[in-house]
């Protein structure tokens, strides 16, 4: 079975962006994206809400063809390129490409069908929402939650609504040079 693990960035109190959605004071270093790009050679499937979804593809599809671009844009860029995209939306209608699955209806029977397909792991990157939604249903088997040295003291809440305690089981963590962190779990349900 294919591993559903979340990727997300979050200030010190646990908000995953600002009230507008702004990730400005989330100021990643330089290795910040080799890092992420060590979990997408272990992944050949990316799964995100509409809004996630929308922003990563309005960059990353040719983010490779930008002048001076480093070694990790390009490498992320064609693993985005090559990914399957799985979108969670109401409103979504039409995919772009073939490569992409767009679920409505029956958003737990769905991830079971696409996790038991033979790959490598499925990573949500960002969408809140959809993290919170998904752990509801125990259908995220790990997380890598980035911490940032940074209190936002209000925004987008990276959890929110949990009704009962989910254990989490640390397996590593890695220190980045601007002061991140990032924390790897199991989750326990």
């Amino acid at each position: 079975m294919r591993k559903l693990i979340s990727v997300v960035h979050t200030s010190l109190d646990q908000f995953v962006a600002g009230e507008n959605g702004d990730f400005d004071e989330l100021v990643q270093s330089p290795e910040n994206l080799d890092f992420i790009c060590n979990l997408t050679d272990k992944a050949d499937a990316v799964l995100a809400g509409r809004v996630s979804y929308e922003m990563l593809d309005s960059y990353w599809p040719t983010a490779h063809q930008s002048p001076d671009v480093s070694a990790s844009v390009v490498k992320y860029s064609h693993w985005y390129n090559s990914a399957e995209k799985i979108v969670l939306s109401n409103t979504l209608s039409e995919k772009k490409n073939d490569n992409t699955v767009i679920l409505s209806k029956n958003i737990e029977d769905g991830i079971t069908r696409i996790k038991n397909k033979t790959g490598k792991d499925i990573l949500l990157f960002g969408s809140p929402s959809i993290c919170q939604a998904l752990m509801k249903l125990n259908l995220i088997d790990e997380c890598w939650i980035i911490l940032y040295p940074v209190v936002l003291g209000n925004g987008i809440p990276l959890f929110k609504g949990i009704e009962k305690a989910i254990k989490l089981k640390c397996l590593a963590s890695t220190r980045f040079t601007m002061g991140e962190i990032a924390i790897h779990y199991k989750v326990e349900y």
